[in-house]
Parts: structure tokens; sequence; C-alpha cells
């Protein structure tokens, strides 16, 4: 972009010279304010505001007094779909063909976003606003994660005036990295630190300091979820809100979705549901242990995903709170892809073993709940489970 001419005038002295003051680029009167918030490995099934179990009353809401679309498309894989989102391309055009810990030597695959790409923040943020992304990035290979960056592969490299969340595709929620701008924090030292509250804490402050002193600039917010990826870290009040809910299993479950989707309208009422997926086993074929460790890997899933609207709502209400809502566009994309198929059938209390092609039994899984007094979505295990 060419340096500004300067339009002023300069004499020899201040007598009859006359000054010009470079402006920052100022957005339109009335630009609105942008809130663009993706949960993670959600499937379309999952929300009640969908037809689905688990309780969203945000989601409900923004549906409610704006519009809710069905046929709305992502890849089958995190980065690839926040790439397209963020730069309006296909993913392969910005480096993304896949995750960023694949990047490679080939064309559409080095998780390198060009220059010659802008992404939605860059051009906002040329055109006025302010912003700012929180949560999950996933978007900066492995070896570019350290704190010597480089930061061009960071949130501050396409756009972002300010960051808050973690780099990689996955992170306890206890026990966080974070990451601020361009400086690698570490885990929180407050042992009752727990990321999804923090991030909204963090995103009502910022808005709360760019109103407060520019009230007439807009923002542009990413905030990015790492609900409901692995691990499935939730406390066992959220956990519990769900207890008993899913002992009829995957069958009654998928069936039942089906139905109150063809109420709302999700899906046309002519439709025939699909048969089981093979990866599946009939729920009846199930012994007494499978069926009580599924369920309860399905509440503590249920109760992460309710959190985590939970806390888009605080954004949402901090918003119509100091007077904005009605000048604030809310996009709410409830999954960057499907419910994941990852961490086997029975799971897995250990994401690491998982990875390693180390299977638990489902004896063991039960075990380790039982015997060690920590249940599946707490600080003492790093869950991967695959959901129904």
């Amino acid at each position: 972009m060419p340096d500004r001419p300067f339009t002023g005038i300069a004499n020899r002295t201040l007598q009859g010279s006359k000054p010009d003051f470079p402006l920052p680029v100022q957005a339109p009167d009335g630009a609105p304010n942008v809130l663009l918030v993706l949960i993670d490995d959600a499937g379309f099934g999952n929300p009640s505001t969908f037809g689905g179990p688990i309780a969203t009353p945000t989601l409900k809401k923004l549906a409610q007094e704006g519009l809710k679309y069905n046929q709305f498309h992502v890849t089958a894989l995190c980065s690839p779909s926040r790439a397209a989102l963020l730069s309006g391309r296909n993913h392969h055009a910005v480096g993304f063909g896949s995750i960023a810990e694949l990047s490679g030597g080939w064309p559409g695959y080095n998780a390198t976003w060009p220059k010659s790409a802008a992404s939605m923040a860059e051009i906002l943020r040329n055109n006025g606003y302010n912003t700012a992304a929180f949560g999950k990035w996933h978007l900066t290979p492995s070896d570019a994660q350290g704190p010597a960056g480089p930061f061009r592969r960071w949130p501050s490299g396409i756009g972002f005036d300010y960051y808050w969340g973690f780099l990689p595709g996955d992170s306890s929620q206890y026990d966080t990295v974070l990451v601020e701008n361009n400086t690698v924090l570490g885990p929180s030292e407050d042992e009752n630190f727990y990321f999804p509250d923090a991030m909204a804490d963090k995103a009502i402050e910022w808005v709360r300091g760019q109103k407060s002193q520019s009230p007439n600039k807009p923002f542009f917010i990413y905030f990015a979820t790492g609900s409901s990826h692995a691990p499935h870290h939730v406390s066992t009040e959220w956990a519990d809100k769900y207890k008993d809910k899913f002992d009829g299993g995957w069958d009654a479950l998928r069936k039942q979705t089906f139905e109150r989707q063809k109420q709302l309208g999700v899906i046309p009422a002519n439709a025939e549901l699909t048969p089981r997926a093979d990866a599946f086993p009939a729920w009846d074929s199930l012994s007494a242990d499978e069926k009580k460790l599924y369920a309860r890997q399905m509440e503590v899933y249920a109760g992460y995903q309710e959190n985590a609207d939970y806390n888009v709502g605080r954004l949402v209400q901090e918003i119509e709170d100091i007077g904005i809502a009605n000048n604030t566009v809310i996009f709410y994309i409830f999954g960057d892809n499907g419910s994941s198929m990852e961490g086997t059938l029975t799971g897995s209390f250990n994401e690491l073993t998982m990875q390693n092609g180390i299977l638990a039994d489902v004896r063991g899984q039960l075990r380790n709940e039982s015997e060690h007094a920590c249940h599946a979505g707490g600080r003492g295990f790093e869950s991967h489970q695959r959901r129904h």
C-alpha cells in the first residue's frame, strides 16, 4: 500500500504553513461490530437448536432473533475449515489442504498463509476495525509455535491486533499452554483455572476496553472454543446435568434426534434415517459395562458442549449490556466439522495412548474413573473418545 501523500503546506517558516496530520483509517459511519463464533468438533445433531439432546440456549436465542441455516458446509478437518472461513477461499489456496501439524513442502499443503491472500481480519483492520481472536487457533505448524515464532504464521501475522488462546489443535482445558499476542505465557498458576471461562473473561475484558476508549470504532472478534474437541474437560456439575439421559443408547438417541429435526423443519418431513454406521454395534448387543462407559462419556461430552454455549452467552450478554447489540452482527457456527471419529469406540482417558495405538478396555476405563475418584472430564484425564 503506497504512503499517503502530504496535503498540507510546508513553507520555510510556520508563517503560511499548514500542517497535515495523518489520521488512521476510519470505518464507515455505522459500520457494525462483528462476532464470529466457532465451536469445535460438534455434530449437526448435537445442539437442541437443531433437534439434538444438548441444551444450547444461546444458539437458540440467536436463531430465534435471526436466521438459522441447515445448508452450511465445512471440511472434515479443523485447520482447513478455519482457513477457508477466515480467508473466504478454498482452504488449499491458503496452504491448508490438511491440518497444520501435517504441513509439507507441497502447494496447498504447506500450512503457510500466503501474503497474496488477505484474511477477513486483515481486510477489516485495514478498513478501520479493531480485531481480536480468542481460543483455539490451529493455523500454525508445530515447529512454528515456539517463543521465537515466526510470528508471520501466528494470528498477528494475518490481521489480528490481539490474540489470547492456544496455538495447537487441542489442549488441556485446565493446564492450557497460553499464548497472548506473540508471547508464550505457559499454563496458568491459578489452580482453579478453566480455559472456557477464562476465554470468555478475556473477550469481555477486551470489548469493554475497546468501547470505553473508542465507542464508535467497530470491532471484529473471532471466538473459537476448544470445546468440544478432545480432551473433553468439564466439571462434574456440568456433566451431571445429563446424568442417565443417554442410558437408552445411541440407537434410540439417533431416532429421537431425527424426529425432532423433522419437527423443527431442519430436515425434510419425508427424509429417511440412514443406517447406523458400521463403527457402532447395536446398542442392545453391548455389555452392561460398555453401556455404562459410553453413556458416561456422552454425559461428559454434552456437559462440555453446553458449557461452551454458556460462555458464548456470557459474551453475547456483555454486548447487550453495553448497548451495542443492535449494531453487532453475530455468526454462530456450531462445528468446524462433525463430531470426532477418533479415540476408538471405547475411547481413552489418556489421549497419548490413543495416539500411539494402545487401546484401553472397557473395564479399565471404568476402573480409571471409580478407583481414582476423578470423573471423566476432570484434570486427571486427557480424555479422547469417539462420539455418537
